[in-house]
């Protein structure tokens, strides 16, 4: 039963004497096996729409490391691609996709009610899930969140300061808002989707977030996860969502009731300590151990875990990484963190 998952369990608000743990990008190229599977899907997007190919992903770290939650393997920028935007990788330099920076190629994008066609494989990625997961193993869906996805879509790429995002927005706000809202429409789609495929929590990735500074946050981060949450809320009623504005700051106080999250999750850039004071109050948090960590191992990973799962001892927590693990990380560094949460 549900009420059995510890992740659930913090979601709603309980204070837990161990906190449950998962880990951003879990199922990926740090893990040996995924290097398998990936090989044998033949390239990223290849995994990714192959619902036999990332349900098995998705298992592997489960299986390894007896995670107490699941994330569904895809990409942020699906959705993207199902709205009508090119995609496609580039190795070693990531993602690329053509471009929207006026009304033109607005005008081009598909009507939001079509991208079921394209994201069919991943509800059934869901399905597959849904069964083979064990039944103490949380299931969580995800999406970028708009702004975020806007700026590839925008650039046509990642930036290291979301510039031409940023451009667009001041000089030709119509198109910008205009780009935002249709992102906005289909996350709600695509994230209920999820839910209705049998996703129990979904998570919203603002990676970019930090990159907003003052009105600019409030109306492209905050405003949009509102909207978002408030939708999804209303069509699956208690369905608990984590809001995830990297490098938010100060604008990580108040995000749960600004925006309706059950759980707001803290990248490493703060401290557990100052966000257990400032942020926790509101209700779950979810971090935030640097994954540098999970490079370097040692000593110090085992420290700095004790200290955060001390820090937000007192109210409801999520442990996590402050961003996802990196394809250079030890997966035996994986276990010693997990063995310092849980105390073995």
């Amino acid at each position: 039963m549900a009420a059995d998952k510890t992740i659930l369990k913090a979601l709603a608000g309980e204070t837990q004497p161990t906190p449950p743990i998962w880990m951003m990008r879990q199922a990926g190229r740090y893990l040996p096996e995924y290097k398998a599977t990936r090989a044998e899907a033949g390239d990223f997007l290849s995994l990714c729409y192959n619902s036999d190919l990332a349900t098995e992903v998705t298992l592997q770290p489960i299986r390894r490391y007896g995670f107490d939650a699941a994330i569904l393997f895809a990409d942020i920028l699906l959705l993207p691609q199902a709205l009508g935007a090119d995609l496609w990788f580039v190795t070693g330099e990531g993602p690329r996709l053509s471009t929207i920076t006026d009304q033109r190629g607005l005008d081009a994008l598909k009507p939001v009610e079509d991208i079921h066609e394209t994201l069919n494989p991943i509800y059934q990625t869901v399905r597959n899930l849904t069964t083979a997961l064990p039944r103490e193993t949380t299931l969580i869906g995800f999406a970028g969140a708009p702004w975020t996805v806007a700026t590839y879509m925008i650039a046509g790429r990642g930036t290291p300061d979301q510039g031409p995002a940023h451009a667009l927005k001041d000089e030709n706000k119509a198109v910008f808002e205009g780009l935002l809202n249709r992102i906005t429409e289909g996350t709600i789609e695509y994230l209920s989707a999820q839910i209705e495929a049998g996703a129990e929590v979904v998570k919203l990735f603002d990676s970019w977030a930090g990159s907003l500074r003052g009105a600019d946050f409030d109306k492209y981060a905050t405003a949009p996860a509102k909207r978002i949450i408030s939708e999804l809320k209303t069509r699956h009623p208690g369905i608990p969502v984590i809001a995830f504005p990297r490098e938010a700051g100060d604008k990580y106080i108040g995000f749960h009731a600004k925006t309706g999250a059950d759980c707001v999750a803290i990248d490493d850039s703060v401290s557990a300590e100052w966000a257990a004071e400032h942020v926790q109050k509101d209700g779950c948090v979810q971090g935030n151990l640097a994954s540098s960590h999970m490079v370097t191992g040692g000593d110090a990973l085992v420290r700095e875990t004790k200290r955060i799962v001390k820090a937000f001892g007192k109210g409801p927590h999520i442990f996590n990484l402050g961003h996802g693990i990196t394809p250079d990380a030890d997966p035996d560094n994986v276990q010693r963190m997990i063995d310092a949460v849980r105390g073995g």
